[in-house]
Protein backbone atom coordinates (compact mmCIF):
# COMPACT_ATOMS: atom_id res chain seq x y z
CA UNK A 1 0.00 0.00 0.00
CA UNK A 2 1.43 3.35 -1.04
CA UNK A 3 1.89 5.95 1.69
CA UNK A 4 0.52 9.46 1.23
CA UNK A 5 1.98 12.74 2.50
CA UNK A 6 -0.43 12.65 5.45
CA UNK A 7 0.26 9.01 6.32
CA UNK A 8 1.50 8.80 9.95
CA UNK A 9 4.19 6.29 8.95
CA UNK A 10 5.55 8.68 6.31
CA UNK A 11 5.52 11.55 8.79
CA UNK A 12 7.34 9.45 11.39
CA UNK A 13 10.04 8.37 8.96
CA UNK A 14 10.56 11.93 7.79
CA UNK A 15 10.81 13.15 11.38
CA UNK A 16 13.39 10.46 12.20
CA UNK A 17 15.46 11.43 9.17
CA UNK A 18 15.35 15.11 10.10
CA UNK A 19 16.17 14.34 13.74
CA UNK A 20 19.22 12.38 12.62
CA UNK A 21 20.36 14.97 10.08
CA UNK A 22 19.93 17.81 12.58
CA UNK A 23 21.91 15.95 15.24
CA UNK A 24 24.75 15.22 12.83
CA UNK A 25 24.76 18.78 11.52
CA UNK A 26 24.90 20.34 14.98
CA UNK A 27 27.72 18.07 16.10
CA UNK A 28 29.85 17.70 12.99
CA UNK A 29 28.81 20.29 10.42
CA UNK A 30 27.74 19.68 6.84
CA UNK A 31 30.43 17.04 6.21
CA UNK A 32 28.84 14.82 8.85
CA UNK A 33 25.44 14.81 7.14
CA UNK A 34 25.94 11.98 4.67
CA UNK A 35 23.23 9.70 3.35
CA UNK A 36 24.78 6.67 5.05
CA UNK A 37 25.23 8.45 8.37
CA UNK A 38 21.68 9.79 8.39
CA UNK A 39 20.01 6.51 7.43
CA UNK A 40 22.11 4.58 9.95
CA UNK A 41 21.32 6.96 12.81
CA UNK A 42 17.64 7.19 11.87
CA UNK A 43 17.41 3.43 11.18
CA UNK A 44 15.65 4.20 7.92
CA UNK A 45 16.34 2.68 4.52
CA UNK A 46 18.03 4.75 1.80
CA UNK A 47 15.01 4.23 -0.45
CA UNK A 48 12.79 5.78 2.21
CA UNK A 49 15.10 8.80 2.50
CA UNK A 50 14.86 9.42 -1.23
CA UNK A 51 11.07 9.34 -1.03
CA UNK A 52 11.32 12.40 1.24
CA UNK A 53 14.36 14.20 -0.16
CA UNK A 54 15.63 14.32 -3.72
CA UNK A 55 19.28 14.56 -2.67
CA UNK A 56 21.64 15.21 0.22
CA UNK A 57 21.65 18.96 -0.32
CA UNK A 58 17.91 19.14 0.22
CA UNK A 59 18.27 17.10 3.40
CA UNK A 60 21.02 19.39 4.74
CA UNK A 61 18.89 22.44 3.94
CA UNK A 62 15.96 20.98 5.86
CA UNK A 63 18.20 20.26 8.84
CA UNK A 64 19.58 23.80 8.74
CA UNK A 65 16.03 25.09 8.76
CA UNK A 66 15.39 23.29 12.01
CA UNK A 67 18.37 24.99 13.65
CA UNK A 68 17.42 28.55 12.71
CA UNK A 69 16.01 30.32 15.77
CA UNK A 70 12.47 31.68 15.36
CA UNK A 71 12.07 35.28 14.30
CA UNK A 72 11.62 37.71 17.20
CA UNK A 73 8.23 39.15 18.01
CA UNK A 74 7.58 42.84 17.53
CA UNK A 75 5.80 44.83 20.26
CA UNK A 76 2.51 46.24 19.07
CA UNK A 77 2.67 49.33 21.29
CA UNK A 78 5.19 52.13 21.62
CA UNK A 79 6.87 54.70 19.45
CA UNK A 80 9.58 53.99 16.90
CA UNK A 81 12.42 54.05 19.44
CA UNK A 82 10.67 51.84 21.98
CA UNK A 83 9.72 49.23 19.39
CA UNK A 84 13.22 49.19 17.90
CA UNK A 85 14.79 48.76 21.32
CA UNK A 86 12.50 45.85 22.22
CA UNK A 87 13.17 44.24 18.85
CA UNK A 88 16.92 44.63 19.31
CA UNK A 89 16.79 43.12 22.80
CA UNK A 90 14.91 40.12 21.37
CA UNK A 91 17.40 39.83 18.52
CA UNK A 92 20.33 39.90 20.95
CA UNK A 93 18.85 37.04 22.96
CA UNK A 94 18.20 34.95 19.84
CA UNK A 95 21.70 35.51 18.47
CA UNK A 96 23.27 34.55 21.78
CA UNK A 97 21.15 31.41 22.10
CA UNK A 98 22.03 30.09 18.63
CA UNK A 99 25.11 27.85 18.46
CA UNK A 100 27.84 29.95 16.86
CA UNK A 101 28.89 27.28 14.38
CA UNK A 102 25.28 26.89 13.27
CA UNK A 103 24.89 30.65 12.87
CA UNK A 104 27.96 30.86 10.68
CA UNK A 105 27.06 27.80 8.64
CA UNK A 106 23.50 28.97 8.07
CA UNK A 107 24.71 32.26 6.67
CA UNK A 108 27.70 31.09 4.65
CA UNK A 109 27.25 27.42 3.97
CA UNK A 110 24.12 27.26 1.86
CA UNK A 111 24.76 29.62 -1.02
CA UNK A 112 23.37 28.85 -4.50
CA UNK A 113 26.67 27.30 -5.61
CA UNK A 114 26.51 24.43 -3.10
CA UNK A 115 26.76 21.09 -4.95
CA UNK A 116 23.84 20.71 -7.35
CA UNK A 117 21.73 23.38 -5.69
CA UNK A 118 20.09 25.86 -8.01
CA UNK A 119 18.60 29.04 -6.58
CA UNK A 120 16.69 29.57 -9.82
CA UNK A 121 15.05 26.16 -9.48
CA UNK A 122 14.42 26.78 -5.80
CA UNK A 123 12.54 29.98 -6.55
CA UNK A 124 10.09 27.96 -8.65
CA UNK A 125 9.76 25.13 -6.15
CA UNK A 126 7.05 24.70 -3.56
CA UNK A 127 9.45 22.82 -1.29
CA UNK A 128 10.72 25.06 1.50
CA UNK A 129 13.84 22.89 1.81
CA UNK A 130 14.94 24.04 -1.63
CA UNK A 131 15.08 27.71 -0.77
CA UNK A 132 18.50 29.04 0.15
CA UNK A 133 19.03 29.32 3.88
CA UNK A 134 20.31 32.82 3.34
CA UNK A 135 17.02 33.78 1.68
CA UNK A 136 15.07 32.17 4.51
CA UNK A 137 17.03 33.96 7.20
CA UNK A 138 16.76 37.33 5.51
CA UNK A 139 13.03 36.96 4.88
CA UNK A 140 12.35 35.73 8.40
CA UNK A 141 14.34 38.34 10.28
CA UNK A 142 13.65 41.22 7.94
CA UNK A 143 9.91 40.71 8.42
CA UNK A 144 10.22 41.83 12.04
CA UNK A 145 11.95 45.05 11.02
CA UNK A 146 9.42 45.57 8.24
CA UNK A 147 6.74 45.88 10.89
CA UNK A 148 8.68 48.63 12.65
CA UNK A 149 10.03 50.47 9.61
CA UNK A 150 6.73 50.27 7.75
CA UNK A 151 4.87 52.74 9.98
CA UNK A 152 4.07 56.37 9.12
CA UNK A 153 6.20 57.50 12.07
CA UNK A 154 9.20 55.62 10.73
CA UNK A 155 8.71 57.08 7.25
CA UNK A 156 8.63 60.59 8.69
CA UNK A 157 11.58 60.19 11.06
CA UNK A 158 13.86 58.05 8.93
CA UNK A 159 13.16 59.35 5.44
CA UNK A 160 14.52 57.34 2.54
CA UNK A 161 17.37 55.08 3.58
CA UNK A 162 19.34 52.00 2.59
CA UNK A 163 17.44 49.16 4.25
CA UNK A 164 20.28 46.63 4.17
CA UNK A 165 22.73 49.18 5.57
CA UNK A 166 20.28 49.98 8.36
CA UNK A 167 20.04 46.30 9.31
CA UNK A 168 23.83 46.05 9.28
CA UNK A 169 24.12 49.10 11.52
CA UNK A 170 21.60 47.71 13.99
CA UNK A 171 22.43 44.00 13.97
CA UNK A 172 26.14 44.22 13.18
CA UNK A 173 27.23 44.87 16.79
CA UNK A 174 25.11 41.95 18.04
CA UNK A 175 26.54 39.50 15.52
CA UNK A 176 30.11 40.72 16.03
CA UNK A 177 29.79 40.33 19.79
CA UNK A 178 28.58 36.75 19.35
CA UNK A 179 31.26 35.74 16.84
CA UNK A 180 34.00 37.39 18.90
CA UNK A 181 32.72 35.62 22.05
CA UNK A 182 32.52 38.92 23.90
CA UNK A 183 30.15 39.69 26.75
CA UNK A 184 26.58 39.66 25.39
CA UNK A 185 25.04 43.06 24.81
CA UNK A 186 22.17 43.88 27.14
CA UNK A 187 19.33 46.37 27.04
CA UNK A 188 21.52 49.40 27.74
CA UNK A 189 23.76 48.59 24.78
CA UNK A 190 20.74 47.97 22.55
CA UNK A 191 19.31 51.35 23.55
CA UNK A 192 22.61 53.01 22.64
CA UNK A 193 22.71 51.28 19.25
CA UNK A 194 19.16 52.38 18.49
CA UNK A 195 19.77 55.94 19.69
CA UNK A 196 22.90 56.24 17.56
CA UNK A 197 21.03 54.92 14.53
CA UNK A 198 18.09 57.28 15.01
CA UNK A 199 20.40 60.26 15.60
CA UNK A 200 22.33 59.49 12.40
CA UNK A 201 19.10 59.17 10.42
CA UNK A 202 17.74 62.42 11.90
CA UNK A 203 20.91 64.22 10.80
CA UNK A 204 20.59 62.77 7.30
CA UNK A 205 16.93 63.76 7.06
CA UNK A 206 17.70 67.28 8.25
CA UNK A 207 20.59 67.63 5.82
CA UNK A 208 18.36 66.48 2.98
CA UNK A 209 15.69 69.01 3.90
CA UNK A 210 18.07 71.96 3.84
CA UNK A 211 18.87 73.63 0.50
CA UNK A 212 22.42 73.06 -0.69
CA UNK A 213 24.88 75.61 0.68
CA UNK A 214 26.18 78.26 -1.73
CA UNK A 215 29.94 78.31 -1.69
CA UNK A 216 31.54 81.67 -2.42
CA UNK A 217 34.48 81.65 -4.78
CA UNK A 218 37.63 82.87 -3.01
CA UNK A 219 39.01 86.10 -4.52
CA UNK A 220 42.18 84.40 -5.73
CA UNK A 221 40.13 81.93 -7.78
CA UNK A 222 37.76 84.54 -9.17
CA UNK A 223 40.43 86.09 -11.40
Amino acid sequence: MQMTEQDPRRQRSRARLLDAATTLLAKGGTDAVTIDAVTTLAKVARATLYRHFDNGTELVAAAFGRLIPPAPTVPAEGDLRDRLVELMVSQAKLIESAPMNVTAMCWLGMGPALDDYSSADAAQSDKPELRTLRQTIVAQYRAAFDQVFGTPEAAERLGKFDYDLALAQLLGPLVFTRLATLTPLGRTACEQIVDDFLAARAAQVEAGARPPALHEIPPAQAL
